[in-house]
């Protein structure tokens, strides 16, 4: 291989003639080819619609609409737009507006909607825990709280039967498309005591804002927090953690009063007090012949 030394400044042609190259070379000027501009439009396009696509992909998809284009021309223009797949993809969080989510019917007082929900969680020899919370979404006090290895709908309507017995039935129960929240005996305990079902639009939790709500203080605070043993252990911390998140614990939006301290200030507010929404009167207790007529 020849070593040269070419000063700066010298004649191109000096220049060329050392180093042995054609003096085209150093004056070819790149001309767009035509249809150039209108590739790139269609680009810009195909890939506002489709982020996740490589400049393979983006050739095939052209060459479908018809288009006569070299594989690496798509290549060559996809580099010099500064085109690139993200490797960091970030998910769209889309707001829901079902008419049945908390934005569209909120709480007017207590016993006006329900909101259950599961949680799963597992003790420490990695055998499933699965937790149902029932919440008042007006007082936010946690009506109920299950746990058990596996709950069916069945079992959503025993449990939800003992709740009516004790506090009265709700308006309504607020919930998503889960298989134990739509079964038929649901349908059917719905009919029996006129309460209405909200189920919210599949894929938007937040439109059951108290229930997720309730599950991250849940999750914080109890299932992050203790190593359950088996089943029994569970039950016993979850009665003691309800106790204490209904009894003890401040809740910011009601004033830093807990739930059940709330919900018994509704009778009698205190004087000088904006007065509260009437809490609706308690609902006669449900049949106890009621769950034979479900099935």
């Amino acid at each position: 291989m020849k070593h040269v030394q070419v000063q700066l400044g010298q004649p191109e042609r000096r220049v060329c003639r050392v180093l042995e190259q054609a003096r085209s070379t150093q004056r070819y000027v790149r001309v767009p080819r035509d249809g150039d501009q209108a590739l790139v439009r269609r680009l810009h396009e195909l890939v506002r619609a489709h982020p996740r696509r490589g400049y393979r992909m983006m050739w095939g998809m052209l060459r479908l609409d018809g288009w006569r284009v070299n594989c690496k021309r798509v290549h060559r223009l996809w580099k010099q737009e500064g085109f690139k797949v993200p490797r960091k993809q970030h998910k769209k969080r889309r707001l829901g507006h079902s008419a049945n989510g908390v934005l569209r019917l909120r709480a007017q007082y207590k016993g006006h909607v329900w909101a259950v929900d599961f949680i799963h969680d597992w003790d420490e020899r990695g055998r499933p825990l699965k937790w149902l919370s029932i919440v008042d979404e007006f007082t936010r006090e946690c009506v109920r709280l299950e746990v058990e290895r596996g709950i069916t709908s069945e079992d959503v309507v025993s449990l939800l039967i003992e709740a009516f017995n004790v506090r009265g039935v709700p308006t309504h129960i607020r919930s998503d498309n889960g298989g134990e929240f739509i079964a038929a005996v649901i349908t059917r305990l719905a009919e029996i005591t006129g309460m209405e079902m909200l189920y919210i639009k599949p894929g938007s939790p937040w439109e059951n804002g108290y229930a997720e709500s309730f599950h991250s203080r849940l999750r914080d605070e109890l299932l992050n927090a203790e190593v359950f043993d088996g089943l029994a252990d569970a039950k016993a911390l979850a009665a003691k953690w309800r106790h204490e998140y209904n009894h003890r614990r401040p809740h910011s939006s009601l004033g830093y009063l807990p739930p059940a301290m709330y919900a018994a200030s509704l009778a009698g507010p205190a004087v000088g007090a904006a007065p509260l929404p009437p809490a609706r009167p308690a609902a006669s207790p449900v049949d106890p012949t009621l769950e034979p007529q479900l099935s």
